[in-house]
């Protein structure tokens, strides 16, 4: 590799006045024959000193591919870990190819009764995690899946959508269930202790975290920032596939469809 030394050019004189320019490009000469001893010396000295390798370079530019193919793994595998394809507890994921989302969990539900993921088996269900203070992004992603579910028609009793608060501080079961009515009539909505809460978004990979007030504002006024997904689970409680609050009602009672 020669980079650097492109700067260098040297003159080699030959005989009869010729000359010629040495430069990265690599050297030339018409009448090689011609050089004496001491020029032709010289000029493989030239030649060498140009062609020789810049490894200042080549070790910046491998610095910055290893940096570059570190940073790609570490991307890849926040999204793999995000999505379930990365066991949380240290164990090797499946060969299924099923993502590792969902598992045990116990909650209150919004009529102040105890529930466990084994209440729901038998029935698809559409599971989405915010709460009910939330301004936009909650309530167009139960709307969505509401919209889902009445296009079906009789079609949805296979289907249990559930709305997990991320802010129990605020979301009592009371509080949920006048909440919960204006979307659909069974949907369930899922509430608990701090640590309970905690516990089932690990297991759903789901991210929330309580955003910083502003100054004045009263204490429990406050936002939540927290990922945006509602995911579809099969009979067994099983990931089947996700959406967005972004994603259409149509999209949603597509994949429905397919396991009905």
């Amino acid at each position: 590799m020669i980079s650097n030394l492109a700067v260098i050019r040297v003159t080699c004189q030959l005989t009869e006045g010729r000359s010629r320019a040495i430069s990265s490009n690599g050297w030339h000469c018409a009448e090689p024959s011609a050089i004496s001893y001491e020029r032709r010396e010289y000029f493989s000295w030239c030649h060498a000193l140009l062609t020789q390798p810049d490894f200042e370079t080549m070790n910046h530019r491998l610095v910055r591919i290893t940096l570059f193919s570190a940073l790609g793994i570490v991307i890849a595998m926040l999204f793999a870990w995000q999505y379930g394809f990365l066991p949380t507890g240290g164990s090797r994921p499946g060969i299924s190819g099923i993502a590792k989302i969902g598992g045990p969990f116990t909650l209150t539900d919004h009529t102040g009764a105890v529930r466990t993921e084994q209440d729901f088996r038998g029935k698809l269900m559409l599971i989405y995690f915010g709460y009910t203070y939330c301004p936009d992004v909650c309530p167009t992603a139960l709307q969505i899946m509401s919209v889902a579910l009445q296009n079906l028609g009789g079609k949805a009793e296979a289907v249990t959508p559930v709305f997990i608060t991320i802010d129990p501080a605020r979301d009592t079961a009371q509080h949920l269930g006048d909440y919960v009515k204006n979307f659909h009539a069974r949907m369930v909505g899922l509430t608990g202790s701090a640590a309970q809460i905690k516990q089932t978004a690990k297991v759903f990979r789901v991210y929330y975290r309580k955003a910083e007030a502003a100054a004045g504002d009263p204490p429990k006024d406050y936002l939540m920032d927290h990922s945006s997904v509602v995911y579809l689970m099969d009979r067994e409680g099983r990931y089947i596939t996700h959406f967005t609050h972004r994603s259409p009602s149509e999209k949603i009672e597509a994949a429905i469809q397919k396991y009905l």
